[in-house]
C-alpha cells in the first residue's frame, strides 16, 4: 500500500512539472504554479508528515530546476519546504472537517500566498527584485492565488474522479 502511495505521488509531481512547462505565462510573464497545486493535492491526500515533506522537497528541486526567474533556484527550493510545513500544520486540525471543495480552494489560496510571499522575500534577499516587493505581491502573487484556486479545484476533482475509477471496489 505504501508503494502505491509513493507511485501515485510521484506521478502527481511529474504531471505538475510537465504542466508547468506547457502552460503559457498568464500575467507579467508569470505562470500559474501547477507544481505547487499538485503539492497541495498531495498534502490533502496524505496525512503523514514524511510523505508531505518528501513531496515538498521533490517539487522544490523540480521547481528550482525549471524556474525562469533569474537566481530563483534557491528561493524556489526553500519556499516549497516552508510552504509544505505551514500547510501541513494548518490542515492538521481541519482534516475531514470541511467540504473537500472548500478545503482545496482555501489550501490553494493560502498555500500560493505563503509560497509566493516566501519566494519573493527570499529572492529579494538573495538576488534582488526588479521592482518593489509590495508591487510584486499585488500584481503577481495575488492573481496567482486565485488562478491556482481554480486550477487546484479542477485538478483535485480530476484526481478524485480518477482515483475513484481505479480504486478497487470493496464487497
Amino acid at each position: 500500500m505504501k508503494l502505491k502511495k509513493i507511485i501515485v505521488n510521484s506521478l502527481f509531481l511529474a504531471i505538475g512539472t510537465v504542466l508547468s512547462q506547457i502552460i503559457p505565462p498568464v500575467f507579467f510573464g508569470m505562470k500559474p504554479g501547477t507544481g505547487l497545486v499538485v503539492l497541495f493535492i498531495i498534502i490533502l491526500f496524505n496525512d503523514d508528515y514524511k510523505t508531505c515533506i518528501a513531496a515538498g522537497i521533490v517539487i522544490g528541486i523540480l521547481s528550482a530546476g525549471t524556474t525562469a526567474f533569474p537566481g530563483g533556484q534557491i528561493p524556489n527550493f526553500i519556499d516549497k519546504i516552508i510552504t509544505t510545513n505551514i500547510l501541513f500544520l494548518l490542515l492538521k486540525p481541519l482534516r475531514n472537517k470541511l467540504n473537500n471543495q472548500i478545503t482545496i480552494v482555501l489550501t490553494s489560496i493560502v498555500g500560493t500566498a505563503v509560497s509566493g510571499t516566501t519566494f519573493l522575500f527570499l529572492a529579494l534577499i538573495i538576488t534582488g527584485l526588479p521592482t518593489k516587493l509590495n508591487i510584486l505581491l499585488f500584481s503577481v502573487v495575488l492573481p496567482a492565488c486565485f488562478i491556482n484556486a481554480v486550477v487546484g479545484s479542477v485538478l483535485y476533482n480530476a484526481v478524485n474522479a480518477a482515483l475513484k475509477i481505479v480504486s478497487p471496489k470493496k464487497a
